[in-house]
């Protein structure tokens, strides 16, 4: 039977390799200018290209412009989970957009009317500031209804564009979330594995 301190010792090498993943998880966040360098794709609106369970690699160099056929994943205010979905349509802001609107008819494009305040870089080399309108592939309508009042998408509510995926492999994390119990289990069974 093991000792109160190897249980202590395998208890902190436990604790020791949880941190270790979680500071490699924020460094490579910080290298990818994202807060979040990693999502699991949670729906279908993005099929064929994604599915519910692909794990999705994200990068947001603060250098690059988005365009159309870019797949982003934002966030915007009020919104509890990211959604991962096509640019299409980005307009290059130099002035602040007081009124940007979707007509009715389905077309994309925007009718803008100008308020007279210019863009400024943050700072020496950043992109210029962008308004985004999304959609999902397997939607049938864009994503203004999802801005929660917004007239489109800029940088700050991007929190990556997708680089690289892998099918499938974030199940572990859907079935965790959808059924409480079975991160529990996981959770008691690897802290058990790791002290004895």
């Amino acid at each position: 039977m093991p000792t109160l301190r190897q249980i202590l010792l395998k208890g902190l090498s436990f604790l020791t390799s949880l941190i270790s993943v979680l500071v490699l998880y924020k460094g490579i966040g910080v290298l990818a200018n994202t807060q979040s360098p990693l999502v699991v794709v949670l729906s279908g609106s993005m099929a064929p290209a994604f599915h519910r369970g692909d794990i999705l690699f994200l990068t947001n160099p603060r250098t690059i412009q988005y365009k159309t056929g870019d797949i982003v994943v934002y966030s915007v205010p009020g919104a509890e989970i990211p959604i991962v979905h096509r640019v299409m349509q980005a307009l290059d802001i130099e002035r602040e957009y007081d009124d940007a609107r979707y007509p009715l008819d389905g077309d994309v494009k925007w009718f803008v009317q100008p308020q007279y305040k210019t863009w400024q870089a943050e700072s020496e080399g950043d992109a210029r500031d962008q308004l985004l309108l999304t959609k999902g592939d397997n939607n049938d309508v864009d994503d203004i209804e999802l801005y929660n009042g917004l007239d489109g998408l800029q940088r700050k509510h991007i929190i990556g564009k997708v680089r690289w995926f892998l099918p499938y492999v974030g199940y572990a994390s859907i079935i965790m979330n959808e059924m409480p119990l079975v991160k529990y289990g996981f959770f008691a069974i690897l802290g058990l594995v790791s002290i004895l």
